[in-house]
Protein backbone atom coordinates (compact mmCIF):
# COMPACT_ATOMS: atom_id res chain seq x y z
CA UNK A 1 0.00 0.00 0.00
CA UNK A 2 1.02 3.60 -0.51
CA UNK A 3 2.96 5.07 2.39
CA UNK A 4 4.35 8.57 2.77
CA UNK A 5 6.44 9.35 5.82
CA UNK A 6 7.53 12.92 6.51
CA UNK A 7 10.41 13.90 8.76
CA UNK A 8 12.64 16.86 9.51
CA UNK A 9 10.26 19.23 11.22
CA UNK A 10 11.01 21.03 14.44
CA UNK A 11 11.39 24.34 16.21
CA UNK A 12 13.52 26.98 14.48
CA UNK A 13 14.12 30.68 15.00
CA UNK A 14 12.99 33.23 12.42
CA UNK A 15 15.51 33.40 9.61
CA UNK A 16 16.55 29.81 10.13
CA UNK A 17 16.38 26.78 7.85
CA UNK A 18 14.95 23.29 7.87
CA UNK A 19 14.90 20.46 5.35
CA UNK A 20 11.87 18.23 5.27
CA UNK A 21 11.92 14.75 3.77
CA UNK A 22 9.12 12.52 2.60
CA UNK A 23 9.96 8.86 2.06
CA UNK A 24 7.54 7.10 -0.26
CA UNK A 25 6.76 3.42 -0.77
CA UNK A 26 4.10 1.20 -2.27
CA UNK A 27 4.10 2.73 -5.75
CA UNK A 28 6.48 3.57 -8.59
CA UNK A 29 7.73 6.88 -7.21
CA UNK A 30 9.44 8.04 -10.40
CA UNK A 31 6.14 7.99 -12.30
CA UNK A 32 4.34 10.60 -10.19
CA UNK A 33 4.48 14.27 -9.41
CA UNK A 34 4.83 14.99 -5.71
CA UNK A 35 3.70 17.96 -3.68
CA UNK A 36 4.07 19.56 -0.29
CA UNK A 37 1.15 21.16 1.54
CA UNK A 38 0.86 22.85 4.89
CA UNK A 39 -1.90 23.57 7.36
CA UNK A 40 -1.66 26.21 10.04
CA UNK A 41 -3.98 26.21 13.07
CA UNK A 42 -7.43 27.42 12.12
CA UNK A 43 -6.59 27.60 8.42
CA UNK A 44 -7.22 25.44 5.40
CA UNK A 45 -4.54 23.18 4.00
CA UNK A 46 -2.63 24.99 1.25
CA UNK A 47 -0.31 23.94 -1.54
CA UNK A 48 3.31 24.93 -0.92
CA UNK A 49 5.23 23.35 -3.80
CA UNK A 50 4.96 20.70 -6.49
CA UNK A 51 7.56 18.86 -8.55
CA UNK A 52 7.01 16.78 -11.67
CA UNK A 53 7.92 13.11 -11.91
CA UNK A 54 11.37 13.69 -13.43
CA UNK A 55 12.21 16.58 -11.14
CA UNK A 56 12.70 19.12 -13.91
CA UNK A 57 9.61 21.25 -13.31
CA UNK A 58 8.58 22.92 -10.07
CA UNK A 59 5.97 25.39 -8.89
CA UNK A 60 5.62 27.29 -5.64
CA UNK A 61 3.08 29.26 -3.70
CA UNK A 62 3.80 32.98 -3.93
CA UNK A 63 4.34 33.09 -0.18
CA UNK A 64 7.38 30.78 -0.34
CA UNK A 65 8.95 31.65 -3.70
CA UNK A 66 12.62 32.39 -3.39
CA UNK A 67 12.79 30.83 0.10
CA UNK A 68 11.71 27.20 -0.35
CA UNK A 69 13.05 24.62 -2.80
CA UNK A 70 11.39 21.31 -3.63
CA UNK A 71 13.52 18.48 -4.98
CA UNK A 72 13.40 14.72 -5.33
CA UNK A 73 15.66 11.70 -5.48
CA UNK A 74 13.91 9.04 -7.50
CA UNK A 75 16.57 6.46 -6.61
CA UNK A 76 15.64 6.92 -2.94
CA UNK A 77 11.89 7.45 -3.52
CA UNK A 78 12.15 10.63 -1.47
CA UNK A 79 10.98 14.19 -1.97
CA UNK A 80 12.49 17.09 -0.06
CA UNK A 81 11.52 20.62 0.91
CA UNK A 82 14.41 22.92 1.74
CA UNK A 83 13.07 25.87 3.70
CA UNK A 84 15.25 28.94 4.20
CA UNK A 85 14.61 32.37 5.69
CA UNK A 86 11.77 30.94 7.73
CA UNK A 87 9.12 33.26 9.11
CA UNK A 88 6.65 32.82 11.97
CA UNK A 89 3.87 32.60 9.39
CA UNK A 90 5.49 29.43 8.02
CA UNK A 91 4.47 27.66 11.23
CA UNK A 92 2.25 24.73 10.24
CA UNK A 93 2.03 21.00 9.87
CA UNK A 94 3.65 20.07 6.56
CA UNK A 95 2.37 17.16 4.50
CA UNK A 96 3.51 15.48 1.34
CA UNK A 97 1.00 14.19 -1.15
CA UNK A 98 0.81 11.97 -4.21
CA UNK A 99 -2.18 11.85 -6.52
CA UNK A 100 -2.81 8.35 -7.85
CA UNK A 101 -6.43 8.56 -8.79
CA UNK A 102 -7.09 9.45 -5.19
CA UNK A 103 -4.87 11.56 -3.00
CA UNK A 104 -2.51 9.90 -0.56
CA UNK A 105 -1.13 11.94 2.33
CA UNK A 106 1.58 11.44 4.89
CA UNK A 107 0.99 11.93 8.60
CA UNK A 108 2.60 15.37 8.59
CA UNK A 109 5.53 16.96 10.37
CA UNK A 110 5.25 20.02 12.60
CA UNK A 111 7.29 23.12 11.76
CA UNK A 112 7.33 25.89 14.34
CA UNK A 113 9.10 29.18 13.66
CA UNK A 114 9.46 31.18 16.83
CA UNK A 115 12.02 33.08 18.86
Amino acid sequence: QVQLVESGGGLVQPGGSLRLSCAASGFTFSNYAMSWYRQAPGKERELVAVINSAGFSTNYADSVKGRFTISRDNAKSTVYLQMNSLKPEDTAVYYCKVQRGVAYWGQGTQVTVSS
